[in-house]
């Protein structure tokens, strides 16, 4: 049985986790704002837009298998990750 204490540090950790996962979400977001408009623009054929909704749909799938998601950093905040099927 787990202590009170105990409970209370893995909330803290995994909040933590949360929280810097976030502002490392929003500073990317302002960082990759001009190559995303540049993306977009040479976006003739739709390929972007297509590619994101199949990712969002494959996320939402892949989310309701797995209850718990692993954090890493390497993958969440590689600024390429949207962009390696154009190569």
């Amino acid at each position: 049985m787990q202590t009170l204490a105990v409970d209370i540090a893995s909330t803290f950790v995994d909040d933590a986790a949360a929280l810097l996962s976030g502002f490392g979400r929003a500073l990317l977001r302002v960082v990759m704002a001009p190559i995303d408009r540049i993306a977009n623009a040479c976006d003739i054929a739709g390929v972007l837009a297509g590619r994101r909704a199949t990712f969002r749909m494959w996320r939402t799938t892949r989310r309701s298998r797995h209850e718990r998601r692993r954090f890493s950093v390497l993958g969440r905040l590689n600024p390429f990750r949207h962009l390696a099927h154009l190569t």
